[in-house]
């Protein structure tokens, strides 16, 4: 049963000053009635008053990050989710009504189909040959047709990698700037973005028009498995498959190899997404050595696992 959830009316029941104290951020100082500063708790702390919360109007925004929002978009910040996954979250440890109910047909293709805005800007002399992508292994010609690189032009992903996010369309609706000097946060995703509606990589995949698709966590990986000459890849910007990118790879693919970390994590999503996806669409699970990712691996011990997760 698919669940409808009342946003509104749970932004309006959990106070973000309640937040803020349940995740140990409790060093804001008062700037005004009502209002507080101090150190962003999304992205490490940079900025002494970069991170500004107002109570009266439940809402926050850092001027470091530029992340903000509502209680919501606090959760789901802190947590590396979906807006979605953040509600239910919340519910979970309040124990808060939602509004939870079946959701229509209509309703759901509504809620799933929801477009992201294209962005109305690209950036502009990103460099593909940069040192740090050569020492992560990434060839300039494979940097070149994902149009990552090092970007060192104004605003907040200046001296990072970006990596430009379209959606199915091929639309751009996202950069995202990867540190390559221990900065935090590693990534660095905008406001507002919501990775659960987007599968990093899909519009080329589904144009392949190949029935099958290999399926990571992170954009590197993603990028090492095109490489080792499997095009047909998408990463899912994390280690959790949400509704919405669930539909994406039901619309597009009749074959799911998942090749997620090696990790705890990745072995437990991976069990968890094949259950999932098993009753709709063939799903074999490529599973890596204890610690070890797809970016960590060549090219041929790459094409080795998805041969023979074919074979199999």
């Amino acid at each position: 049963m698919s669940a409808w959830v009342d946003f509104t009316g749970l932004k309006r029941a959990v106070r973000l000053e309640r937040v803020l104290a349940d995740y140990g951020i409790t060093t804001l100082r008062r700037n005004r009635q009502d209002q507080y500063r101090g150190r962003c708790p999304i992205h490490g702390g940079e900025g002494r008053d970069a991170f500004h919360v107002n109570l009266a109007k439940q809402v926050f925004h850092c001027f470091a990050c530029e992340a903000g929002g509502t209680v919501l978009d606090l959760v789901a910040a802190l947590e590396g989710c979906g807006l979605r996954e953040a509600a239910l979250r919340l519910q979970r440890r309040y124990g808060m009504p939602l509004g939870l109910r079946q959701a229509t047909p209509e309703r759901q293709r509504v809620t799933e189909k929801t477009k992201m805005a294209p962005l109305g800007f690209r950036l502009r002399g990103i460099d593909p040959e940069h040192p740090y992508l050569r020492q992560r292994g990434i060839e300039a010609e494979t940097a070149a047709v994902f149009g990552v690189g090092f970007y060192a032009g104004p605003g907040l992903l200046s001296g990072r990698v970006v990596i430009p996010i379209a959606d199915e369309h091929g639309e751009l609706v996202a950069y995202c700037g990867r540190s390559i000097d221990g900065r935090e946060p590693r990534y660095r995703f905008p406001a507002g973005f919501a990775k659960s509606r987007a599968l990093f990589n899909l519009h080329r995949a589904a144009a392949l028009g190949d029935p099958g698709v290999v399926m990571v966590e992170g954009f590197f990986d993603c990028l090492q498995v095109h490489q080792a000459g499997i095009p047909s890849v998408v990463a899912l910007m994390g280690a959790w498959l949400s509704a919405p990118q669930e539909q994406l790879l039901r619309q597009n693919f009749r074959e799911i190899m998942l090749m997620l970390d090696g990790d705890q994590t990745g072995r437990r999503a991976s069990a968890a997404i094949a259950a999932r996806l098993a009753p709709a669409v063939s799903v074999r699970v490529i599973a890596l050595e204890p610690g070890v990712q797809p970016d960590q691996l060549t090219s041929a011990q790459l094409r080795e696992l998805c041969q023979r997760a074919r074979r199999n």
